[in-house]
Order: structure tokens, then C-alpha cells, then sequence
């Protein structure tokens, strides 16, 4: 059930300039750090050609997945428009995806902002001895949850007005690393070991290539604190995509285009870097110098931005679930003075804690990327199925080019999904055993029909 009319609302506050900054926002952190990761699986080459036809399919998604959230502008995204064209179990597991994805994005954010701020403070990681095991207690990870949790608890315009902010601010800041290595930039460094383990790269490399665009969807999370938001939500999600698309493609070259792609995945001890750009400057200017300082320092706000925004859409899709009794009823409590959902918030960030702890920040990623997909097909599916079955519902936007955008963005999502269950075996079936708990808890508990 609803929360009934006397019950507190969601607030309509947010217009087109605040949604693209949540677009960007949500993503940008994916420019910062991740990426890299899909280097050592693909090479250059194998991970270009994976980011391309990533690309094409958030391009095409986006557009289709626009035309369901002006028809159906509800909190829950996918969940909503799966529960509309599908019915209540495949709603409930298309809500379901979306969690998974934006419940794990967050503490592998969280991961790189430690590891910017260790660069930056030069601060060394705290260890404890627990049931005889040495465990690194990333404080300034969690403390940024209990911030950015804080933050969101206390309203939709404040949370979007920082978000705002701090992406035009990581957006500028993307373009002064692109300028200040560009005239570096030599095409030798793109063409060196760039294929090293053939085609299975290209398909070892998805996950890291869909971290650069992973969560733009969130948009569609806010729907409903849009004013007009048939008109608003395309504008927002358009600009998003159109500066993610420049900024991905900017940020590979100039990164790589430095000093080959082992040079931005793995630090001078060898070990796997959660921050790429750094490493990359760093071979430009040193590590001493001002604009190193500047990247690294301005650095943590593209991560904070994404950590910021997911939070903020992550809790809009917990709090459907609560709302909609698939989840219990205390997610779905929106608090009295703030109107936003605060438990749901609040339980979000318990779970992303935990799953930060383990300190598997490339597993993390990957099980983010598996919601992720399993969020994409499941919101095609509906979309056709609403197509077919609701031709006559209110669409204030289209999609172009109707079959194709839809058809494409279902079938390389789809294939992704293959290819990264066949390559991260054991993550396919922590994923699935998620969706198969979750899913039993709902027949068992919550489903009352």
C-alpha cells in the first residue's frame, strides 16, 4: 500500500539545470577512477572497442528509457515502469536490479575517495586485528557516508544544489587535466601493447567500460521532485549523456595518450591504482607540482559528486520498495520535516558500509554493473511490452527512431550481460543469489496478492 494523501510527500523542487548536474553527477566518478581497471583486461584497444559499443547502448537507452520516465515520472524508476508492463514480479525484480546497482556503486566510490585522500593528506591506512586478521578500517570512506547521508537526509534542493555545484566544478576540472597532458598526448603510447589478450579482452573489459556511463538512469529516480517533469526529465537526460559522451572519450585518450595504459593502472609498487589520473599527470608535471596537487585535490570532488548522487537516487529506489510494501513499510516513511526519504537513506548506507569493508573495489564495480544490466533489459522489455499493450498512454516524449534505439540498447545489454557472467563467474551467481533471496523474502513476507 501507499502512503495515504495526509501522509508527506515527495517535493517538486527540481528543474532541467539541477538534472543535468544529477546526470553528470551520478556518472562523472566513473571518469576519475574504475576505467583503468578494464585496461589490464583489454589493453587500449580492446577496452576502446568495448567502451564504443558501450557508448551506443547508454545512447540509445537513455533516449528510450526518457520516453518511460515522462510517461510514468514516479520515484521508482524501473521498478515502476516493469510493475506497469510486466506485473508485480518482474517489477519487483527490475526494482530489485536498480538497488543492487545503486546500493554497490557507492562503496566503490567510496574506495577511490580514500584513496584520493590518502594521496592527498599523505595519510597512511588504519589497520585492526579482528578474530586474528588484519582489516583496513577506511575512516574517511565511511565518514563521507555519514556526510553525504546527512546531507541527503536534509533535503532534495540542498542535496541537488551541491551536486550542481560540485559537478561543474569536476566537470572544469576534466578539462584542465585534458589540457594540461594533451600536449603530451603521443599516439605511440595508444598503439603500445594495446591488444595484449585479443577479442576475450574486448568482453573481460565490459564492466569497466560501463562504469564510465554506469548510473545516468538515476535521473528518472527524481521524477517526481521535477516540476514539469514530461519536458524536464528529456532535457536533463539529454545534456547528461551528450557531456558524459565528450568527457569519456577526452579523459581515455589523454590519460592513455601519456604513457601507455600500464602507466595509469599500476602504481610504482606494482599494485593496481583506484586513481589513474593522477598517475597519468604525474608523468607530465611530477608529483610536486601544482597542477598535480590541483588534480588530486580537485579530484575528490568528481568522486564526491557521484557518491553524492547515487546516495541521493539510491534511496529513492529503496524508499518505492518500502512505499509500495515490497520492502518493509519503514523504507517507505518520507520524514516529516525534511520530506525526504530518510530511512531508506539510512539503511542504504549501512549496507554500503559493510560492502565497502571488504575492500574489493574491481567486485564491487562488477556487481554493480550486473544490476546495472539487469536494470537495462528488464526496462526494455516493458518498454516494448508498453508499447504493444498501452499504444494509446500519454508519451510527452518518443523515442527516435523507434524500433532501433530500444532494439539496440536490449540486445548489447544483453550480450554484455553473457559475456560478464561468463568472465566473473562467481560475481553472476553472488548477484543471483541476491535477486533469488530478495525475491524469496518478497513471496514469502510481503507479497499479499
Amino acid at each position: 500500500m501507499e502512503n495515504t494523501s495526509n501522509s508527506p510527500k515527495l517535493e517538486r523542487t527540481l528543474g532541467p539545470l539541477m538534472l543535468w548536474g544529477l546526470g553528470v553527477g551520478y556518472v562523472i566518478s566513473g571518469m576519475y577512477f574504475g576505467w583503468n581497471l578494464g585496461l589490464a583486461e583489454g589493453g587500449t584497444l580492446g577496452l576502446a572497442i568495448a567502451t564504443f559499443f558501450i557508448v551506443i547502448m547508454y545512447v540509445t537507452f537513455t533516449f528510450s528509457y526518457t520516453e518511460l520516465a515522462c510517461a510514468i515520472p514516479k520515484a521508482g524508476g524501473a521498478f515502476d515502469y516493469a510493475d506497469r508492463a510486466l506485473g508485480r514480479n518482474w517489477g519487483f525484480l527490475g526494482g530489485m536490479a536498480q538497488i543492487i546497482e545503486f546500493v554497490f556503486a557507492p562503496p566503490a566510490i567510496a574506495a577511490a575517495i580514500g584513496a584520493y585522500f590518502n594521496l592527498f593528506l599523505k595519510t597512511e591506512p588504519v589497520f585492526v586485528e579482528i578474530a586474528g586478521a588484519s582489516i583496513e578500517i577506511p575512516w574517511l570512506a565511511i565518514l563521507a557516508y555519514f556526510a553525504f547521508t546527512a546531507l541527503n537526509i536534509a533535503g532534495v534542493k540542498a542535496a541537488a544544489t551541491f551536486e550542481l555545484v560540485i559537478t561543474i566544478l569536476a566537470v572544469g576540472e576534466l578539462l584542465i587535466f585534458a589540457g594540461v597532458t594533451l600536449p603530451e598526448f603521443e599516439v605511440v603510447n595508444l598503439q603500445h601493447n594495446a591488444f595484449p589478450n585479443g577479442i576475450p579482452g574486448i568482453f573481460a573489459a565490459i564492466p569497466f567500460a560501463i562504469w564510465f556511463f554506469l548510473a545516468i538512469e538515476g535521473v528518472a529516480n527524481v521524477a517526481e521532485e521535477t516540476k514539469n517533469p514530461q519536458k524536464n526529465v528529456l532535457i536533463g537526460f539529454g545534456s547528461a549523456i551528450f557531456t558524459l559522451v565528450i568527457l569519456c572519450v577526452l579523459t581515455f585518450t589523454s590519460s592513455v595518450g601519456v604513457a601507455g595504459w600500464e602507466a595509469i593502472v599500476y602504481d610504482a609498487d606494482g599494485n593496481m591504482s583506484d586513481s589513474p589520473l593522477p598517475l597519468a599527470i604525474g608523468h607530465v608535471v611530477g608529483q610536486s607540482g601544482v597542477w598535480y596537487h590541483l588534480i588530486v585535490s580537485i579530484g575528490l570532488v568528481g568522486l564526491i559528486a557521484s557518491f553524492h548522487g547515487i546516495i541521493l537516487a539510491s534511496g529513492r529506489a529503496t524508499y518505492e520498495f518500502g512505499r509500495m510494501n515490497l520492502a518493509p513499510k519503514a523504507l517507505g516513511k518520507v520524514h516529516s520535516k525534511f520530506r525526504t526519504p530518510a530511512n531508506a537513506l539510512i539503511f542504504n548506507m549501512v549496507i554500503g558500509i559493510i560492502a565497502l569493508m571488504t575492500g574489493k573495489t574491481g567486485e564491487i564495480i562488477t556487481i554493480a554493473c550486473f544490476g546495472a544490466l539487469a536494470l537495462y533489459i528488464i526496462s526494455m522489455i516493458s518498454f516494448f511490452a508498453l508499447r504493444n499493450n498501452e499504444p494509446d498512454m500519454e508519451r510527452p516524449f518518443r523515442v527516435p527512431l523507434y524500433p532501433i534505439f530500444p532494439a539496440l540498447a536490449l540486445i548489447i545489454a544483453t550480450i554484455s550481460m553473457v559475456a560478464m557472467s561468463y568472465y566473473n563467474q562467481q560475481l553472476a551467481l553472488i548477484f543471483l543469489a541476491i535477486l533469488a533471496v530478495s525475491f524469496g523474502l518478497y513471496k514469502l513476507v510481503y507479497d499479499k496478492k
